[in-house]
């Protein structure tokens, strides 16, 4: 029997690969909204952040979204993903 493969992703910050579940999605939708998707299964351009406010600031720091979304990500957005993050966190 064969075993099943588990799909790995790179964080944007870290850049280190992991297990596709254990990364939070970020997402870009097809109207330019960009938003945590914590079910994985939104619509649009992905790009995987570990669920650690250390990561999302590391990839603020090196533009690593905007890199992967081509889009520029205004400071805004990174408040909200890691308010999003944070509240995440709690439950």
């Amino acid at each position: 029997m064969q075993k099943k493969k588990i799909p790995m992703r790179q964080c944007v910050g870290c850049r280190e690969m992991k297990p596709k579940r254990e990364l939070l999605r970020v997402v870009r939708s097809p109207e330019g909204e960009i938003a945590l998707d914590f079910r994985g299964r939104n619509p649009g351009r992905g790009a995987y952040v570990c669920p650690d406010a250390a990561c999302l600031a590391r990839a603020k720091k090196s533009r690593a979204l905007e890199r992967a979304f081509g889009i520029p990500v205004p400071d805004e957005v990174y408040d909200e993903l890691s308010r999003q993050l944070e509240e995440h966190a709690d439950e």
